[in-house]
């Protein structure tokens, strides 16, 4: 299989979908890998690196896309990539598609196989390629809150450790999962004290026994949100309901709750925001506030940390990469079950349900079109 690893070009997006040792494992099962030129720089990775790997260097995205029967990257396609998309290809990145109907119905047009990093599950039913960056971006979450809580960034001017004599700021999280849970991790370190709102009892319970009662955990319904909203100085929503949007747990009512110049985190900006006032931001203006509440909702902040944050994802996607290879994507998700919940859209369907539900488009089942 001829494969293609395009330089990134969503703001301030310095990964890249392949390091050097995924390529030499390609180039070893007898595969073609082409490589944009410099598409590795911003994770200090040089195009010799790539060549020494057995990559050939092209020297734009257009070349790279046209001659590629796969295409590995990071991020979705934005606006200037669509064009490039091949019809037949086979895209595997993160595709977040539930609120992208424009680029779900390109990539249908286009009968793309678009296999999605954040809806592949391993044999217990985690999300395995979505994991090392909800680490990433948990423990960004924390940092970012504790930046622009300062007052010379527009925040309520608080110290998230405080100092003797001084009590410390408060982090609420929303939800308990890996984000949750690198969050928490983060904001204890700082010293700040930490609520986390849970739904599952025996996630709190595991969550109370791994942090042996240093953070407090609470049922999350609208009583204990409130209470908490109030205590905030660095909100962190952090829910996910894999290959849907993103629910809409605090209203723009429900920030007057919340002390001005607090902070708000919404790490689920790329399945729409569980904030109403929640709208996707770059690293070029990370900010905005709504009714004197600091919003922080940029879409990819791993790509703050991209070398960091390029291998980490590496070693979870690369298996993956040499099995669509290998086998072809209908072979290489016949056996993988895992895999196959990975395809969104396949010979011009959706066959991601949570996607189809929430553009309320026809879904069709992956199964009923692989030959």
């Amino acid at each position: 299989m001829i494969v293609g690893i395009p330089k990134e070009v969503k703001n301030h997006e310095y990964r890249v979908g392949m390091i050097p040792a995924g390529v030499h494992a390609l180039v070893e099962d007898g595969h073609t890998v082409y490589v944009e030129t410099s598409a590795g720089e911003g994770s200090g990775i040089t195009d010799m690196e790539y060549a020494e790997a057995g990559a050939e260097i092209l020297a734009d995205a257009k070349s790279v896309y046209e001659q590629s029967e796969m295409i590995v990257k990071v991020k979705e396609p934005i606006e200037p990539e669509y064009d490039l998309l091949q019809e037949g290809q086979t895209l595997f990145t993160y595709l977040h598609l539930a609120p992208l109907p424009e680029l779900t119905e390109l990539l249908c047009q286009r009968k793309v196989a678009g296999v999605a990093y954040e809806t592949i599950t391993d044999k217990h039913g985690g999300l395995p390629l979505l994991t090392p960056m909800s680490e990433v971006a948990g423990r960004m979450a924390v940092l970012m809150g504790a930046y622009y809580l300062q007052g010379v960034m527009g925040g309520r001017g608080t110290l998230l450790s405080g100092v003797p004599g001084v009590p410390p700021g408060d982090v609420v999280i929303l939800g308990g999962g890996i984000v949750g849970l690198n969050s928490a991790k983060m904001a204890l370190g700082l010293g700040a004290r930490v609520t986390i709102l849970e739904t599952s009892l025996e996630r709190m319970r595991w969550l109370d026994s791994t942090f042996h009662g240093m953070l407090t955990t609470l049922s999350s319904n609208h009583h204990n949100l409130m209470a908490a909203l109030g205590r905030a100085d660095v909100l962190v929503g952090a829910v996910l309901i894999p290959g849907a949007s993103a629910p809409k747990l605090v209203t723009r009512e429900m920030l007057g709750a919340m002390k001005p110049g607090s902070v708000v985190v919404d790490v689920a900006v790329d399945q729409g925001g569980c904030f109403e006032t929640t709208k996707a931001t770059t690293h070029s203006e990370p900010i905005y506030e709504v009714d004197g509440i600091v919003h922080y909702c940029v879409a990819n902040m791993p790509g703050a940390v991209p070398r960091t944050s390029t291998f980490a994802l590496n070693n979870a996607t690369i298996p993956y990469a040499l099995a669509l290879a290998n086998k072809g994507v209908e072979k290489a998700v016949r056996d993988d079950a895992g895999l196959f919940e990975g395809v969104n859209t396949y010979k011009g369907h959706i066959t991601y349900e949570a996607v189809a539900e929430s553009q309320g488009r026809p879904y069709h089942a992956l199964d009923s079109l692989l030959g």
